[in-house]
Order: C-alpha cells, then structure tokens, then sequence
C-alpha cells in the first residue's frame, strides 16, 4: 500500500495515538486528509482469514517473503507507477490518495497483478474543493468504496469474530453503483452504458460457462 494521504486505515491508527504504520513513522501534528511530506509504502500480508495484517519492510526481508533486492525494486515501481497514478487523476480534476499494488514473481521475473487504480483498490479526493474542505475539517468529496467501510463501522461491522454483516438496502446498493460508475466517468472520460439488467442470473451462468470451456 502506498499512501499520500493520512486517511483511511492509517488515519484510524494515527487518532489511536499510534505514530508508526507497518514500521514507518508519521509525522506529529497532522491531520485527517492532510497529504504526507512524501508518499509512504505501508506493506500489508495476507492473513489466513480476515482483513490483511500490516507488516514492516525489516519483517518482509526478514522472514524471507521477499528478499532485499526484490523490495528495492518493489518500492521503485510502487512509487513509479503512484507517480504516474497520481498525474493521470490529477489530469482528470481528481487527486489519487493512496492505492494498493500486488506483484508477483515468475521465473525470476517480478510482475504487476490485480487490479491497478481501482475502487477496489484505490481512493480519490476530488483536487476542486480539497485545500477548502481541509481547512474546514470537513469530510472531502471522495470516489472509493471508503464510504462503504464507513457505512459498515457506523452499523457495526468491522470484520470481527461474531459480528453479523448488516443488511444493505437497495437504496444504498444503488449508492454503491452510481460511485462507482462516477468514478469510471471521471478517469476514463467514457460514458458509462448501463447493461440490461433482466435475466441477470442467466447471463451469470452463460459466462461462467463460457469461461470454463475456455479453460478446458
């Protein structure tokens, strides 16, 4: 994870009183959705069920999931590609907050996976607006699926052991939908067409049929 913002997770362990993310210091005296002095990478592992567990570089290297030189050139492209990110959106009127990248490794050779510069992965702040709303303390403008993890919080679900997922209603499913079709607009510049919606369970199995013949 890579963040140029104090938001999000990071924002809920600085108002804990912790100064420290996955062994990298924040600075004293910030506050929410402040941008950092520099982007800084926050590595996250796999747990075996749950949320992902925030983990340190020294931990990384030193328990062997990576070695020394392939974190170096992972840092490199972490910061490469948030760069690039970060003037795409910029160019589009929006500011790319933080974001998480995945590599893999095959035959010595480290590649980018998943998905890049998403909802799902990223968030934005709408750059119109940012500096004002910070001075105000007020919530900035925001394309992520932040609002929904927000949403859970406040209903009380936070992942834990014995929580029970609340209901979504239709109304804020529909929320969900037209952020993210937002966003889509925002950064490709393409206008979303709304896909027929009868017959969705068909076309489902048609195309996770499809798919497994073409594993075949």
């Amino acid at each position: 994870m890579i963040r140029g913002y104090l938001t999000g997770h990071a924002w809920r362990e600085y108002k804990s009183g912790k100064r420290s993310l996955s062994g990298v210091s924040m600075p004293e005296g910030m506050v929410e959705n402040q941008k950092f002095p520099s982007p800084i990478i926050t590595p996250t592992t796999k747990a075996d069920e749950g949320h992902d567990l925030d983990i340190s570089k020294e931990e990384i290297i030193g328990t062997g999931l990576v070695s020394a030189s392939d974190y170096e050139i992972l840092e490199k492209y972490t910061h490469q590609l948030f760069e690039r990110g970060t003037r795409i959106a910029a160019s589009k009127g929006l500011i790319l907050v933080d974001t998480k990248y995945e590599f893999g490794k095959k035959d010595g050779k480290i590649y980018l996976i998943d998905e890049i510069n998403t909802p799902d992965s990223s968030r934005y702040f709408y750059l119109e607006g940012y500096e004002a709303r910070l001075v105000r303390n007020e919530q900035q403008k925001q394309l992520s699926k932040e609002f929904v993890r927000q949403w859970l919080i406040e209903n009380n679900f936070q992942g834990k052991e014995g929580q029970v997922v609340p209901e979504m209603t239709d109304e804020f499913v529909k929320q969900v939908s037209e952020r993210y079709i937002e966003l889509f607009e925002n950064i490709t510049g393409s206008y979303f067409e709304r896909a027929d919606i009868t017959n969705v369970q068909q076309r489902i199995e048609k195309n996770i049929l499809r798919a497994l013949e073409e594993l075949k």
